[in-house]
């Protein structure tokens, strides 16, 4: 079985599975990191939204074939060490707030504010309610408007 290694949250790791497996299941079933969680499986409920290279995606849409070596994921357990402190301004703002019911997306919705916000701190502006609209991640739960709120107070801490 061939052998595919990058980095996971911050350290390299190696697993031995068939190239078409998706990372998702690499992630789950193999390294036992269960944050991103499965929804859909085919790229569209986004429950299992991490980060590759600091940018959004999603593992369950990704064979690990397509992984390089020198590739950093970050699933929601990483994310913390990522900044000083217990826990990413992201995650504190999300409990402020109050957001989260049933919890199931909300490692993806995590995941995918910081990386919107980062993207917008790259280009020197504030976060806009049209970019709260780019984020599609599912919330089964409905907590879209404590989501949004959270994202913007996140977004004030980063």
């Amino acid at each position: 079985m061939p052998s595919h290694t990058f980095v996971l949250n911050g350290e390299k790791v190696t697993v031995d599975v068939e190239p078409g497996v998706r990372l998702l299941w690499v992630l789950r079933d193999v390294l036992g990191v269960t944050g991103p969680k499965y929804g859909c499986g085919i790229n569209v409920c986004k429950a299992c939204t991490s980060h590759i290279n600091g940018k959004a995606f999603n593992p369950c849409a990704v064979p690990v074939d397509q992984i390089k070596e020198t590739d950093e994921v970050t699933t929601i357990e990483g994310l913390a060490d990522t900044v000083d402190g217990d826990l990413h301004p992201m995650q504190e703002a999300w409990i402020e707030h109050d957001v989260a019911q049933c919890g199931y997306c909300q490692p993806g919705q995590i995941m995918a504010a910081v990386a919107l916000v980062r993207k917008v701190q790259r280009e020197g502006r504030a976060v806009t309610e049209a970019d709260l609209d780019t984020i599609r991640n599912v919330c089964r739960c409905g907590t879209y408007p404590r989501i949004r709120e959270a994202i913007q107070d996140g977004a004030q801490r980063m």
